[in-house]
């Protein structure tokens, strides 16, 4: 039998000291049977017989699993995932212009409605791949803190896109790869070079610029969103969520493949809705939109997230993660465009040099670990 533990597999004999005989290959038609080539394979007992299971197929039977001999691999179409990653950022984009247009609903309320559609979609994934509610018993407390900072994220962005700027809070976010290596070196022991720490300092000076403190910038500020309180607090809600944000990628990389993507999903929503509630009873802030038009709005901003989700997830399946990373820099330029058409509010050039910044070490980061990857697996070839 092989058992798939902590992302490894380990060969142990089955009943009796033979091997279960294998399906022969869907296109031969009953040649001889060979053992699946995936990793993280398992055999069930199903009746009389053995059934083996793909687990980089996500549960799918032997005879339809991608590396089963025989099966024919769908040709990959090019710039299919960086396709979805433009779509995806622009669905978030389109959520958050939606966010910006509601009037009177708190952002732990909104929070609280994007993780009940998150739930209601993600439900019947956990139970179509048998995946459980809980999780495997070592991995449980790292999915815990995954759906509390992962949440806790979300509801501060939430709020920095209600009190500042669309893109301002956009290009903040977007300094989330450079937390992100800060921590991996933290917690993971991962390397960080002189050409980290450059691009640390480039993601900085962007939030700087965007932020514009009194004591650099003087006090007549221009160009922000209602006072600079606001504005402010905005301001450390967007990195307070990038910090918890890249927290949860260092979580989600400790836990590597050993847990489902989709039971890592359902922590976030359920944790984040608990959240949420105990929030806004205590806040005082639980209600219903008044408008129909806010309502309508909840919605589609639960779906548009839900959809962004979806296709990053797509796009980080067949792209590496480097290209995808890049990309995902356009986030950036629908936010300035939504901001510009819809919003009426054109950006400062404080916002434009702060994203120049800002990209420019988020982009410098993803390349440097793009060619990390590859230079380690021309290695691990030779």
């Amino acid at each position: 039998m092989v058992l798939s533990q902590g992302g490894e597999a380990a060969a142990v004999p089955a009943a009796g000291g033979k091997e279960p005989e294998m399906p022969p290959s869907r296109e031969d038609g009953g040649g001889t049977g060979q053992p699946c080539l995936c990793q993280a394979a398992d055999v069930e007992a199903a009746g009389a017989g053995e059934r083996r299971v793909c687990g980089c197929c996500s549960g799918l039977s032997w005879p339809r699993c991608c590396k089963a001999p025989g099966t024919k691999k769908k040709a990959a179409c090019p710039g299919l995932g960086l396709f979805y990653t433009v779509l995806s950022a622009f669905l978030f984009s389109v959520a958050s212009l939606f966010l910006k247009k509601i009037e009177d609903v708190h952002s732990v309320e909104v929070s609280a409605f994007r993780c009940v559609f998150q739930m209601a979609f993600i439900l019947p994934g956990l139970i179509y791949y048998k995946t459980g509610f809980l999780g495997p018993k070592g991995k449980r407390i790292f999915l815990f803190f995954r759906g509390f900072l992962g949440s806790s994220a979300m509801v501060l962005l939430y709020y920095a896109f209600q009190v500042m700027p669309l893109a301002d809070a956009t290009v903040i976010t977007f300094s989330s790869p450079v937390f992100t290596s800060l921590l991996a070196w933290i917690f993971l022991k991962e390397k960080y070079s002189i050409w980290d720490l450059l691009f640390t300092q480039f993601a900085i000076t962007g939030v700087v610029l965007i932020a514009r403190p009194p004591f650099l910038f003087g006090s007549n500020i221009t160009g922000i969103e209602g006072s600079y309180t606001d504005h402010l607090k905005g301001t450390i809600a967007a990195i307070a969520s990038t910090v918890s944000g890249a927290s949860t990628f260092v979580i989600i990389k400790k836990v590597g493949k050993s847990v489902h993507y989709f039971l890592s999903i359902w922590y976030y929503a359920v944790i984040g809705l608990i959240g949420c509630v105990i929030a806004l009873f205590v806040m005082n802030e639980w209600h219903l939109p008044y408008c129909g038009k806010d309502r309508v709005l909840l919605i589609l901003i639960g779906l548009l997230g839900l959809g962004g989700q979806v296709f990053l997830t797509k796009a980080l399946q067949i792209e590496k993660a480097g290209p995808v990373a890049i990309v995902k820099t356009m986030d950036v330029v629908f936010a300035i465009i939504l901001q510009i058409l819809f919003l009426n509010r054109l950006p400062t050039w404080w916002t434009v040099g702060g994203a120049l910044c800002v990209v420019a070490s988020s982009s410098g980061t993803a390349i440097r670990k793009w060619r990390q990857s590859l230079k380690k697996a021309e290695e691990n070839e030779i």
